[in-house]
Formats: C-alpha cells, sequence, structure tokens
C-alpha cells in the first residue's frame, strides 16, 4: 500500500459516514450549493399516482409485511459478568478511559437479559411481527472457542420461544461487533483463525436453535467494523491501521460465507445473508472528476462487500487504490471467493445517510442532520439504495434490518415522550421504501432501529434511537409518540 492511499484511507474514514447506532465521524466540508428540500418533499417527488394507494390516499403494504424493530446484544443486555459470559472487545473498550462519552458502558445498558419478558410483551403489545436481535459470542463461548456455554443458549432459547408465544418471527444475527477479547488477544480479524472460529461458533448456535429460527443473518455490518475499528479507531478495537484494516474486511466476508456453509450443512431449513449498511454515494457537483471520485468512494463504501458475496470477486477498482502488495490482496487464497459467494437467501440493507463526494474526494454535506451529525436526513436516498441493489445483483428478497434517527427525547411530567422528528422521518422512509416496492424491489420486511433506548456504542447513552424509552436509573420502560404511530402502521399494514 503506496503512502497517498494510506493517507488516502485515514482521510475518508475521518469523513466517512458509518453507518447504524454508532458514533460515527461527521461528514465535513461545506454544503453544497442548492436547495435543501424537506424530507417530506424528498418523500413525495414521484408526482405519479400510485397505484397500491387507497382511494384516500393510503399507502398500503402487500400482505403479511415483516414490521419489525431492531437490537443488539451488547448495546441491551446488560448482564455482563453473569450466566458465563465473556469479555468482549466492548467490554474493554468501553472500559477504557476516553473511549466512550462519559466513560459509558454496556455493563447493564437496558437490562434486558432479566427484563426480556418485559421487553418481549412490549413487542406483542406494538404489534411487531418480527424481531432482529444479536446473539452475544462471548455469551455462548466465552474465549471464542470450544464447547458452547449452556446457560447463554438457554437465554436465547427462552427469548425465541417468547417471540413465537407471542406470534413474533425472530431473526437473529450470529456477530453484532462483540468479538470475544480472547480471540482479538490472539490477532482479532486479522487472524484468519478468527472467521474459521465463527464458523465453530456459528454451528453451535445453529445446533440450539436452528430449527426455531426462520430467519439468520451472519455478520453486522463488516465495513462498520473496518472503517470505525480499524481506519478511524472510534469503535472496538480501537485501532488506526489502514494496512490492516481490509485484511479485517477480507476475514469479515469469509466469516459470512463459512457461516453460510454451516448452516447449509445442518440441513435446516432457515434462510441466511448478510447484513450490510449500504451508502449511495452521489457527486457533489457535475463534473467528470467527481464523478470518478463518487465511483471509487462507491467502491470503498458498497460494491466491496456487494460484489464479493454477489459476484465472486472484490472490484477491481478499489483492489488497484489498495496496491498489489496490500494486505487484502496479499491475503486472498484460492478458494477464498468462493465460500464468500456462497448462496444466500436474502439481502439485509440498513440505511442511514447518503453520502456526496467532491472531485478531490472528500465529502459534503447536503441534506439537515439528526443528533448524529454524520446521518443527514434524506429519504429519497433509501429507494435509491433499494432499487440500485435489485438492478445491479438481481431480485435477491430484501429485508430492512436498520433504519432510524436519535431524538433530543425527554420524559414529560405527564408521562409520556413526544418525538415528533422521528414519526416524521419513519413516514418519509417507509413511503420511500414502499414506492421501492412499486417499483419493483422484493422487500419483504423492514425494522425499525431501534426497539429499546439503549448503549449507542462510543456514544454511551447521550443518544437515544429507540421507539421505546428506557429511563435508565429505574429501568422503565415508556412507549414514545412514534411506538403508538408505528403500532397503528402496522395494523393498518400502511401509511
Amino acid at each position: 500500500m503506496s503512502l497517498l492511499t494510506r493517507r488516502r484511507l485515514l482521510h475518508r474514514a475521518a469523513l466517512s459516514a458509518t453507518a447504524a447506532g454508532a458514533a460515527r465521524t461527521g461528514l465535513v466540508g461545506a454544503p453544497v450549493a442548492g436547495t435543501v428540500a424537506s424530507a417530506a418533499a424528498v418523500a413525495g417527488c414521484d408526482d405519479e399516482p400510485d397505484p397500491d394507494a387507497d382511494p384516500d390516499g393510503a399507502l398500503r403494504f402487500p400482505p403479511g409485511f415483516g414490521w419489525g424493530a431492531a437490537t443488539s446484544a451488547y448495546q441491551i443486555e446488560g448482564a455482563a459478568k453473569e450466566d458465563g459470559r465473556g469479555d468482549s472487545v466492548w467490554d474493554t473498550f468501553s472500559h477504557t478511559p476516553g473511549r466512550t462519552r462519559n466513560g459509558d458502558t454496556g455493563d447493564v445498558a437496558a437490562d434486558h437479559y432479566h427484563r426480556y419478558a418485559q421487553d418481549l410483551d412490549l413487542m406483542r403489545d406494538l404489534g411487531l411481527r418480527s424481531y432482529r436481535f444479536s446473539i452475544s459470542w462471548p455469551r455462548i463461548q466465552a474465549d471464542g472457542s470450544g464447547r458452547p456455554n449452556q446457560r447463554g443458549l438457554d437465554f436465547y432459547r427462552r427469548l425465541v420461544d417468547g417471540l413465537h408465544e407471542r406470534g413474533i418471527a425472530p431473526m437473529a444475527t450470529l456477530f453484532h461487533w462483540d468479538l470475544p477479547q480472547a480471540l482479538q488477544d490472539a490477532g482479532g480479524w486479522e487472524n484468519r483463525d478468527t472467521a474459521e472460529r465463527f464458523a465453530d461458533y456459528a454451528d453451535a448456535v445453529f445446533g440450539a436453535l436452528g430449527d426455531r429460527v426462520p430467519v439468520w443473518l451472519t455478520v453486522n455490518e463488516p465495513k462498520t467494523v473496518v472503517q470505525n475499528g480499524y481506519l478511524w479507531g472510534h469503535h472496538a478495537p480501537g485501532r488506526q491501521d489502514p494496512a490492516a484494516a481490509y485484511l479485517v474486511a477480507h476475514h469479515l466476508q469469509l466469516a459470512h460465507g463459512l457461516a453460510v456453509r454451516a448452516l447449509r450443512a445442518t440441513g435446516a431449513e432457515g434462510r441466511i445473508g448478510p447484513a450490510l449498511n449500504l451508502h449511495p454515494c452521489y457527486p457533489a457537483d457535475e463534473t467528470a472528476e467527481a464523478a470518478a471520485a463518487t465511483r471509487l468512494y462507491d467502491g470503498y463504501e458498497n460494491r466491496l462487500y456487494l460484489d464479493s458475496i454477489f459476484k465472486g470477486a472484490y472490484p477491481q477498482d478499489v483492489l488497484a487504490d489498495l496496491g498489489a502488495e496490500s494486505r487484502l490482496v496479499r491475503g486472498v487464497r484460492d478458494g477464498d471467493l468462493k465460500i464468500i459467494s456462497s448462496p444466500v437467501d436474502l439481502l439485509a440493507v440498513q440505511y442511514y445517510t447518503p453520502i456526496y463526494v467532491t472531485a478531490q474526494g472528500d465529502t459534503v454535506r447536503r441534506w439537515p442532520t439528526s443528533e448524529a451529525e454524520w446521518q443527514q436526513i434524506y429519504p429519497e436516498g433509501m429507494y435509491d439504495i433499494l432499487t440500485r441493489v435489485t438492478r445491479d445483483y438481481g431480485p435477491l428478497p430484501i429485508t430492512i434490518t436498520e433504519n432510524g434517527l436519535p431524538c433530543p427525547d425527554t420524559l414529560a411530567a405527564d408521562g409520556t415522550v413526544d418525538d415528533a422528528a422521528r414519526v416524521d422521518f419513519l413516514r418519509d422512509h417507509f413511503a420511500a421504501a414502499h414506492r421501492a416496492i412499486r417499483d419493483g424491489v422484493p422487500l419483504e420486511s423492514y425494522h425499525v432501529w431501534s426497539l429499546l433506548d439503549n448503549f449507542e456504542w462510543a456514544e454511551g447513552y447521550e443518544q437515544r434511537w429507540g421507539l421505546v424509552y428506557v429511563d435508565y436509573p429505574t429501568q422503565r420502560r415508556v412507549l414514545k409518540r412514534s411506538a403508538h404511530w408505528y403500532r397503528d402502521v402496522i395494523r393498518r399494514n400502511g401509511l
């Protein structure tokens, strides 16, 4: 890797808006000239009448559409030292002074480990049809290998059974960033053996829950681990090492493929796919230079992960930019891409923000941002990324597994939480998703991020992303205005 490419990657990491419920770097630079439309205007930019709208203008989704919500283990479970759970990289990272806002940790979080039955009842009362959660690898294997911890498996079995009892379909993510610290000590995702250990862990989970979970997701947002964990360093394991970063990307992709093969080997009927945070990339102006820079930016943001899974090859422009001596290029072995491109049943898409790229490869803001300064609010980007994936990679079933925003939620004296901005945000994004379905995207479910307020990675408890307010001192749950609104959307199956 050349010094120029190394500097470019570090600069890109500093500028890149990387997704999903984390403290990510802001999109910096002067705003692009032009009119900033409201989110509602963007979502309704198609003037053609919608054939799926009721006479009163309501938008109806396909029968059986899977309205849901999402969480992840480290962000909500707590019980960090209970029932045989080992330390993860996020335990280590959050307990390191200066790494998280206010020194917050996930030790208790939303105490879901002890309050899961109450949370299951909340899901039932909201009318959720699907619940996307993650399984804590160190709760199943304290040091990332060996015989699985039965107490950990039993917790997830109780959770899955509780979902079925309430008529909610489980969707389980195998890895949502909580790598066992023992594996990190042995090299983490830089070590190819970690992908093999992940396959063993996945096999143990499939053996315990494979007959009860209809949909499995392998690796959550490998890009975020690469960019935030190894380029910028503000996520666990807190590295700034571009040379290592894209070898990590390869091993995460290899782990995905090995997990797919592990599920197939069990003969289980469950479906499986990756969970990718995808960001539509747009030129900041109409110059050829901006278009070329945007193409390469898109390679790092999207095609590096999509092409390897669905085309069995890494994008050549990204490989050329990294250089023939990069650790990624040198780390690919014969047969790896065949494993990575093992056929999947669906694609999980997580959408939070667009990216606008200048001729110099920098990024600029064009739309209003949420409390998470990296997040530009642009519902049309949802439509663009869904239709692009279907156009470029074929009509594979798609599930949206994360979409949401943080709001300055406060508990009023009357016990309510009025998060009107979240209602507006979700309405506009639901409308964009509906239009994508109308235009041929095989979208089958939509999971709002997040069910509960939670530990928001490097932001600690500063940002609230939930449909349900969590009063952390008492762990009391309060349905926000958005939760009541979402319950009506689910009941009507539309807007």
